[in-house]
């Protein structure tokens, strides 16, 4: 028999071994699979957690597992935004009955490719005695070798012997080796010590009566931290020798994991989380009105803030308000159009790899991340832009300061009209709208901040008028006037709360949750650290995971 199982057969195969007891009927539900006991008598609101991995991070794991060819097919159920993040929301999700599908669908593919003649032989660490019958010696040493990858930390004795025993069922039943592997690749991919992150606590060793992670926890931790993805095989090894049980061990990983090229994935996974980045997928344009702005343009437009921000905090180690500020970024000639700057490459029209870095000259109105097409282009609407919106973006997106939702009874007839001839600029139409007692608090502290930022279309293009009336971009943020967007990113760069919400965000995305009112002081600290650094987002990163805080767990009941 060499058809695959169905996935009904498939899930009772997993059953009858025991595989999946904790998960399936529990497939609709995998957040009600314990983490540990332990968890257990830590208080809720600052215990372990289980967070789903995102598409991003799955990727990348099955890629370092399996091979940087190996692509996933198909998508996931959507994860809720809390408290401002992606990253936080993975940890309130649970999995319905067609995610499960979706998830075994993917695992069957990753599976295939992983054992089949192309790959195995770099995968496989032997060979079976024979290609059509079990081999649990050999299906042992790599379902060890593999599942430590794909769990974070080794696997039990009784996870190991269940999966071997299913291998072993599976060749028999399809008179193939791999094929049988396979199903056990497969079943593995699709349990919750996979796609979720579970968090092991232990009792403290160094605080009596509080709970902390245990080391492949805490590995795994830095990790997703850092880089994004699962720890490798070095930071395994160092949960596995008791290293990251000590504050020396823990900074030696932190020092390797920030000299690692794959720092910068980590960088541009947490500011594509905070900055609402994945919200761009979505983004679509009046194809009338702006025939340029394409699907390769979005993409472009995302990786131009990611490049910028990298370098700058990164390769330049520069001071993280100055974001806001800088005129440092980099081009394709695709954005130049957009931009109406002339970006010449070295590389053939068509190449994937065109950026140049550009500096846009003393006086230009760009200047900082606000100004780019990522942020206005994402914040406005197809065929308009919208100051309330962009206003509200910044208060919540970089200054971590929550707006009210517009009453569901509102009349935004005025604000649409574009054409009205008494009301040309969105100035206007909003100074017209906001006159509705109900629209007038919401609209004194979004509306302000976003006119500066009117200057550039619902495309990211500049203009100075609007239906041929001149724009005024001036206005006050918190008391601190602005007369464009370059003098309000200069504003933004210098009020307290931008920094502290930076804080604020990063904290929350590393722990997976809110930092949690006992842990005010901590987050006080950090701020504080913070700014005698110089705003060194690295050594932000650095002191979160060097604190005791980012490992424990509440205290002990």
């Amino acid at each position: 028999m060499t058809a695959r199982y169905s996935l009904t057969r498939i899930i009772s195969s997993l059953i009858a071994v025991g595989v999946v007891a904790a998960a399936v009927p529990a497939a609709h539900d995998l957040t009600t699979v314990k983490v540990a006991q332990a968890a257990d008598a830590a208080p809720s609101g600052d215990s372990a957690i289980m967070r789903r991995l995102t598409p991003q991070q799955y990727q990348r794991i099955v890629s370092d597992v399996f091979g940087v060819d190996t692509e996933i097919q198909g998508r996931f159920e959507p994860v809720p935004r809390v408290a401002g993040l992606l990253e936080v929301g993975t940890g309130q999700v649970g999995l319905t009955s067609s995610g499960f599908q979706q998830y075994y669908t993917i695992a069957q593919g990753i599976a295939a490719k992983a054992l089949d003649k192309n790959h195995r032989d770099v995968l496989m660490p032997c060979k079976p005695a024979s290609a059509t019958a079990p081999d649990n010696a050999c299906a042992q040493q790599f379902l060890s070798k593999v599942g430590e990858l794909l769990y974070r930390r080794p696997l039990t004795q009784d996870e190991l012997k269940m999966q071997v025993d299913l291998a072993g069922q599976g060749a028999t039943t399809m008179k193939n080796f791999y094929n049988g592997l396979s199903l056990s690749l497969e079943s593995m991919m699709v349990q919750p010590q996979f796609i979720y992150r579970q968090e092991t606590v232990v009792p403290s060793k160094t605080k009596p009566g509080t709970f902390e992670l245990d080391a492949y926890s805490k590995a795994t931790r830095l990790s997703f931290f850092f880089w994004d993805t699962a720890p490798d095989r070095a930071l395994l090894d160092a949960a596995k020798s008791g290293s990251l049980d000590t504050p020396a061990g823990i900074k030696k990983q932190i020092d390797r994991l920030e000299a690692s090229p794959r720092y910068e994935d980590g960088v541009r996974a947490f500011f594509t989380d905070m900055l609402q980045f994945d919200q761009l997928d979505l983004v679509g344009k009046d194809a009338t009105l702006y025939p340029n702005f394409t699907r390769n343009a979005v993409d472009d437009a995302r990786e131009q803030t990611l490049r910028t921000i990298a370098d700058h905090l990164i390769n330049q180690n520069g001071d993280y308000r100055s974001l806001f500020t800088t005129r440092k970024t980099f081009l394709t000639p695709m954005l130049g159009s957009l931009y109406r700057v002339s970006v010449v490459s070295d590389l053939p029209n068509g190449y994937p790899e065109q950026w140049t870095a550009h500096e846009y000259p003393d006086g230009d109105p760009r200047a900082g991340i606000l100004t780019h097409i990522s942020f206005v282009s994402l914040h406005s609407h197809p065929g308009r832009t919208s100051p309330t919106i962009r206003g509200r973006a910044i208060r919540e997106t970089i200054l971590c300061q929550k707006v009210p939702d517009p009453p569901g009874n509102v009349n935004f007839t005025v604000v649409q009209d574009t054409t009205n001839p008494l009301y040309k600029t969105s100035r206007e139409r909003l100074k017209a709208h906001a006159t509705e007692a109900m629209c007038t608090g919401c609209h004194k502290i979004t509306d302000p901040i976003g006119l500066a930022l009117e200057n550039f279309d619902s495309d990211g293009g500049y203009r100075t008028t609007e239906n041929g009336a001149p724009i005024d971009g001036s206005g006050t943020l918190d008391g601190k006037t602005f007369s464009n967007a370059q003098t309000l990113g200069q504003v933004v760069s210098e009020m307290p709360a931008a920094t502290q919400c930076l804080v604020r965000r990063l904290t929350a995305y590393g722990l997976g949750r809110e930092v949690p009112a006992t842990r005010a002081d901590w987050l006080k600290g950090l701020q504080e650290t913070f700014a005698k650094e110089g705003y060194r987002v690295t050594d932000l990163m650095k002191t979160i995971a060097t604190s005791p805080e980012f490992y424990q767990s509440g205290a002990a009941s």
